[in-house]
């Protein structure tokens, strides 16, 4: 929010300069983000009379002015302003004024053979104005020819840049920042508080019937009469325009002011345009929800369909503004506008949240609804705004009509119990009472937390009932944040620098460990960490689907990880990057009867020929196989020291049936699927024919390799004498695994077989229907001596035997 130092020293008695006031605002909570010296826009600008004009003898266009400034000789000024005449006061630029936001030194210079020293300024070269149709004349009374003429132009001024955090409602207003310059400086406090309106008549024109309690718990409708419209006095339109807002006439510009001001949107209506909508001279005003059908046109010229989730304000059943958030064109207040009716309510923050989400819409009084107004100022802005009217608009109050539900009867506020020793105790001494670091003194607490506007019940213990105000019950829910704002408003700098008595060293925990090593294998195994949104499009009835979604294609939580790396993979290919190799972290959703699971799983994806070159294959490609994919997914277990079965598997419709495995851990423990993406899935994404997926169960692998305790590596010694090698070859059931029966080798061959590769498998002719043909190597070795084939020849018969009697294999060798 755009703070004026000049608006803001009329509501708090602060003496710093806009440096040290920007430098207080910021330690206390609220970033200042620019500081905006008005002051050297127009430094060497002053008041000039135009005693004289006459046209340019060289040009129709242009005009020869005598201005007096003051000095002791008239100045001739060269102007091409189509407005200027004599006997009129202007801002004049004397010669070596610097105006910084056209960038221009004023010097003397000839214009069509006449010089001309000096410049007769618009409102948009002195950066009041984007565009200007003419010079700036003043109007003001008794003016004096040569005195400074930023006072009259509004440029003794600066603009603070100030953002608020979002639970910060009440800062969004001159008022809500007043009342933090008070408390951070100590100075005083002066409201903007205007006595209450006195109607005419007891009886009104109109009514107000508020059907949703929570909608809008609140509104006030005041009747003027006899209003004139017309420009702002200039000292209201500086303030609209320091702070953002283009002034459009006397009643729209109060509202405005009021709303920058207090904090509290209002919004005025033509009188007998609302009876016009409503079709009768007597009608109510309602608020309700938008209907199937019904459109509105707003202030910016846009027809707009109502929504279910678009709350209006009604005359009469007739939409006629979208509430909170903008009014409608039809009700408009006009040049022709003689009667006002003043709209001052209190709606639900979520309520307007969603309304002018659906409406595409944000404006500055959506905005505060959004953040949540405080409803025991409502009548307090509405007094404000009316006496204005009365004085600047020359209005009378005919009526004024009040209706609360009862969510509008009940004052937002709350009463905290404050401990003064968990104060101590989480903001520890403070350096600036003394030699040495002490607590904050009570009294000073108490200081502290009534400046900024809270009611504290001393007791002379150690627990003091804190009340809350209005204003800020949103934010002040809880102790720690009365102690919060204790710290804040006495000043961070304050507290005292303390150590730690004894610092001990921090680990990583086993799961944070795990996920660590994890990351660092799959990079190891050539995989490129992705990060995807957990958002995604709704396909499925077991989806999490959002309420209140942004965009169709981010409707609903994912199932698994799959669906974003295949996409992922069709991206990269897209943009000419070639294959990805990939690898995710993250979290998958589904309801189960009802209830969100969520759950961490691990995935990834690889395939294609990732060589920059290929000329060794004269340019065609050779693709990763199933076998080289498993392979690398295996040293990736291997380096964690998981050992993985693999079953066959075919749930998963988007992986080939015959090419996709599930993982287990110990027979017994799921880890996940690994398998090709199915031909149809490929060819319908554009996608190579050999892609790979896996995706892991991460709290399986927590079970296996989380474990609290801290084990030490073993060093494995390596044998130093030759291995002695046996191949075997046999016909085996095609239901048989390979998986098993190498496991069953493994087991038969002790401890002298060090390892079981396939090298061959055959189907088809002389092989027996139903079966296949297999061949192995096994490698026999020895840590303390070379086998002999005494040693080696009962072990591999052994194996054979195991082969014979568990598979019912029949050897071929």
């Amino acid at each position: 929010m755009r703070i004026s130092l000049n608006w803001l020293k009329e509501l708090v008695a602060v003496t710093l300069s806009p440096e040290a006031l920007a430098d207080a605002l910021t330690m206390a909570g609220f970033e200042v983000e620019d500081i905006e010296d008005r002051t050297q826009w127009a430094d060497g600008v002053v008041v000039g009379y135009v005693t004289e004009r006459q046209p340019h003898p060289n040009s129709n266009k242009l005009s020869l002015c005598t201005v007096d400034i003051g000095a002791d000789e008239p100045s001739s000024i060269v102007c091409g302003a189509a407005n200027v005449q004599a006997d009129t006061y202007v801002p004049v630029a004397k010669v070596g004024t610097y105006l910084p936001i056209p960038d221009l030194k004023i010097k003397p210079r000839e214009v069509r053979g006449v010089l001309s020293a000096g410049m007769i300024c618009s409102l948009a070269e002195l950066g009041l104005a984007k565009e200007s149709a003419g010079i700036h004349i003043f109007t003001e009374p008794d003016l004096k020819v040569g005195t400074d003429a930023r006072s009259l132009l509004g440029l003794d001024d600066a603009v603070l840049d100030v953002t608020s955090t979002a639970n910060r409602a009440d800062a969004l207003s001159m008022v809500g920042i007043a009342r933090e310059v008070a408390a951070i400086t100590g100075a005083e406090l002066k409201m903007p508080i205007a006595p209450a309106p006195t109607p005419q008549t007891p009886q009104s024109s109109i009514a107000v019937k508020l059907t949703d309690e929570k909608a809008c718990p609140i509104y006030i409708a005041t009747v003027l009469d006899g209003v004139k419209i017309g420009p702002s006095p200039t000292w209201l339109q500086q303030r609209l325009q320091a702070a953002g807002t283009r002034p459009i006439n006397n009643v729209v510009d109060i509202t405005n002011y009021v709303l920058l001001e207090w904090g509290q949107p209002l919004h005025a209506f033509d009188n007998q345009r609302l009876a016009t909508a409503a079709n009768s001279d007597t009608y109510a005003l309602g608020v309700r929800y938008g209907q199937a059908g019904e459109a509105l046109v707003t202030l910016d010229s846009q027809e707009r369909s109502l929504k279910p989730e678009s709350l209006v304000i009604t005359a009469d059943d007739q939409p006629v503004a979208l509430a909170g958030v903008i009014g409608g064109e039809a009700t408009e207040v006009t040049d022709s506008t003689t009667s006002v009716t003043l709209e001052a309510a209190y709606f639900d923050a979520a309520v307007i949240r969603k309304s002018a989400r659906s409406q595409g819409l944000r404006t500055e009084a959506s905005a505060r609804y959004e953040r949540g107004v405080n409803p025991a100022e409502l009548g307090l802005a509405c007094d404000r705004a009316v006496h204005l009217m009365t004085t600047l608009a020359s209005a009378q109050v005919v009526s004024q009509v009040t209706d609360r539900t009862p969510v509008g009867e009940i004052t937002p506020t709350r009463t905290l119990d404050l401990r003064l020793s968990r104060v101590h105790a989480v903001l520890g001494p403070v350096t600036n009472l003394g030699d040495r670091p002490m607590p904050i003194p009570a009294a000073q607490i108490k200081r502290v937390l009534e400046t900024l506007g809270c009611t504290v019940e001393d007791r002379n213990d150690e627990v003091w009932p804190v009340t809350v105000p209005a204003f800020r019950y949103r934010d002040l829910e809880r102790e720690i944040d009365l102690i919060e704002e204790v710290a804040r408003i006495y000043g961070y700098n304050y507290f005292a620098n303390t150590l730690p008595q004894a610092a001990a060293g921090g680990e990583l925990s086993p799961e944070a460990a795990l996920s660590q090593k994890l990351r660092q294998t799959c990079r190891a195994a050539g995989l490129t960490e992705l990060i995807h949104y957990s958002l995604t499009k709704a396909v499925s009835p077991d989806q999490v689907v959002l309420a209140n979604p942004l965009f169709t294609e981010y409707s609903a939580l994912r199932m698994d990880l799959i669906d974003g790396l295949i996409e992922a993979y069709r991206f990269n290919l897209e943009q000419g990057n070639g294959p990805l190799n990939g690898f995710e972290i993250g979290r998958i959703f589904k309801l189960v009867e009802g209830q969100t699971q969520e759950t961490a799983v691990v995935g990834g994806i690889l395939g294609g020929d990732a060589r920059q070159g290929k000329w060794v294959s004269s340019d065609r490609p050779q693709p990763l196989t199933w076998f080289e994919a498993k392979g690398l997914l295996e040293s990736i277990f291997q380096r964690l020291g998981l050992a993985v079965d693999y079953r066959a598997d075919s749930e998963d419709e988007r992986l080939h049936p015959g090419r996709t495995a599930s993982l287990w851990v110990r027979g017994r423990l799921r880890l996940g699927t690994f398998g090709q993406l199915h031909p149809q899935l490929c060819q319908a994404q554009d996608l190579p024919d050999e892609v790979y997926i896996f995706q892991l169960n991460w709290s399986a692998l927590v079970t296996c390799l989380a474990t609290g305790r801290r084990k030490a590596v073993k060093f494995q010694s390596y044998s130093t004498f030759p291995a002695s090698d046996r191949d075997i070859a046999f016909y085996a059931s095609t239901d048989v695994t390979v998986a098993d029966l190498a496991k069953a080798m493994t087991k038969a061959g002790g401890k002298l077989l060090n390892s079981v590769t396939l090298f061959d498998e055959y189907q088809g002719e002389s092989v027996p229907d139903g079966q296949r043909s297999l061949a192995f190597r096994l490698v026999y070795r020895a840590l303390d001596r070379t086998l002999t084939d005494e040693d080696v020849d009962p072990v591999h018969q052994k194996v054979r035997a195991a082969l014979e009697k568990q598979f019912k294999v029949a050897l071929r060798s």
